[in-house]
């Protein structure tokens, strides 16, 4: 069945099926924009692609709206892509599945890329809605948000015209956000020393599952348990009890999402191996009751591995090729151990201006060792840069205090609340006009573009809105439908509003 084929607005959701169908995680949208390209050309609408990659589609003023200021609506074209444990999903090759069920539209199995794919699907609806009067129209998708914001860092000053730009990515509905954290990642490396596995050993899988996951920035703050932590924490336990030999380590897809699997491969002398079911149960059971509010699904299992050319080693976690190759020294296992249990992740600070928004956060969002090369990315995330900044710079130090090698990447600002907006005041009125009731305001603890937009087109008056998004970064990610109607609602009166006001200013 299809699942779009009743759903209403007919054209917000025809956009959004074909979203889905065609395939477009970060750094892989030429498909998804050679699509629109052709799709804007056949109705007369300018598409062109500037140097960063970004499809920018513009139409003219209606009638009569030809002198008064554009509008810019935005959204990128990407998404993440997380699936769940044996599920069977090539993100670049096969197409989002989706279905109905209770008012929302679900991906059971992965991501669905409502984020931000209803938000791309409204902004194309408008550029070919019959009878909309709105001025000059600009439609700016971006590429490569989820995991770099490329696409806005690269934008030229100048590129957009508009003089109001109405971002489309956000997940509540009945809010209008008018401010974003910055962020900055944490990148950490070290090769790791390696020596000879002794004789008797007996190589050993230790796998945390069942987590729910998330985005690291708007769920941050729930208390759910980071599935590279919680592996940390075990084989750190275990290694204290044990002469525990480390192999390899692989957990987490994205820094922007809270992991929710972690796998270690290790050896134990034959006799401790045996002893493991006992241990990994109790934990298993410690973890279900300290979980039980915010994760009650979690898991810890443990099953003997096989050295033979990385036989039942999971996700490239094998030895060398003779079978019994090299492991990681001992110190070096005390120090990954030592530095992944210790380091910072979640919530650093809450807000004091915005009740109940995570001011400062950070999220260890992927691990790895494999032969000996150990990796871990963090995401750094708060309302004001300078504090995201120092807190990148004190996770830096913890790394090197361990003796790694650290540094910080791809940083990007906030953006900072105006609440004396004009646009804002136009929206908040056509929300009530619309809705019978006052929208509320807020800042949102994630990366939306408006920062980049901001720096390299400071006269931008800027709001962002959107409908309900549940489980955005993590597999079951799903989309309220009547909220999405509710969007098109509000982003026709609003554009049509601002063709009978003109300026704003």
């Amino acid at each position: 069945m299809n699942p779009f084929e009743n759903l209403q607005p007919r054209s917000v959701w025809s956009h959004f099926a074909t979203l889905c169908a065609i395939p477009r995680p970060s750094l892989h949208e030429a498909a998804l924009k050679r699509h629109l390209i052709d799709w804007a050309q056949a109705r007369g609408i300018t598409a062109i692609v500037d140097s960063a990659g970004n499809l920018i589609l513009k139409k003219p003023a209606s009638l009569g709206c030809e002198a008064m200021p554009g509008v810019i609506l935005q959204g990128h074209l990407d998404m993440v892509c997380q699936a769940n444990a044996g599920t069977q999903h090539d993100f670049e090759r096969d197409p989002i599945r989706a279905v109905v069920r209770d008012g929302w539209l679900v991906a059971e199995d992965t991501t669905l890329g409502a984020d931000n794919g209803i938000g791309v699907a409204l902004a194309l609806a408008a550029l070919e809605e019959p009878g909309l009067v709105h001025p000059v129209l600009e439609v700016l998708l971006t590429v490569n948000e989820e995991s770099g914001m490329d696409g806005a860092r690269g934008l030229v000053s100048g590129t957009l015209q508009g003089k109001t730009l109405i971002n489309l990515d956000t997940e509540e509905w009945g809010h209008f956000y008018l401010g974003c954290a910055g962020g900055v990642d944490v990148e950490v490396r070290r090769d790791c020393e390696q020596e000879k596995l002794p004789p008797d050993y007996v190589a050993m899988q230790l796998e945390v599952s069942g987590l729910r996951g998330g985005h690291s920035g708007i769920d941050i703050h729930l208390g759910r348990g980071n599935a590279i932590k919680l592996l940390a924490e075990a084989l750190r336990e275990l290694a204290s009890n044990h002469d525990l030999r480390l192999i390899g380590l692989q957990g987490g897809t994205a820094r922007n999402a809270i992991p929710r699997e972690a796998v270690a491969v290790f050896a134990l002398p034959a006799e401790d191996a045996a002893q493991l079911a006992t241990w990994t149960q109790q934990k298993h059971d410690a973890w279900r009751e300290r979980f039980a509010e915010a994760d009650a699904g979690v898991s810890l299992a443990v099953r003997q591995a096989s050295l033979d050319s990385g036989a039942n080693m999971p996700l490239s976690l094998a030895l060398s090729p003779e079978g019994r190759g090299n492991i990681i020294a001992k110190a070096e296992r005390d120090r990954l151990l030592g530095f992944l249990d210790s380091a910072a992740n979640g919530v650093i600070r809450s807000s004091d201006e915005f009740s109940g928004v995570t001011d400062t956060s950070d999220n260890l969002g992927v691990v790895a060792l494999e032969q000996g090369a150990f990796r871990a990315t963090f995401k750094v995330r708060s309302l004001q840069d300078a504090r995201a900044d120092v807190l990148a710079d004190e996770m830096v130090a913890h790394a090197e205090s361990f003796g790694l090698r650290a540094w910080k990447d791809g940083a990007y600002p906030g953006w900072t609340p105006n609440p004396s907006s004009p646009l804002l005041a136009l929206c908040q009125q056509v929300y009530a006009t619309q809705f019978g009731q006052p929208a509320s305001l807020q800042v949102i603890h994630a990366g939306l573009e408006c920062g980049l937009l901001a720096a390299s087109h400071p006269h931008l008056d800027m709001i962002s809105f959107g409908p309900d998004i549940r489980g955005a970064h993590a597999p079951g990610e799903s989309v309220e439908i009547a909220s999405v109607a509710r969007c098109w609602q509000l982003l026709k009166a609003v554009l049509s509003e601002l063709a009978k006001r003109g300026s704003l200013g």
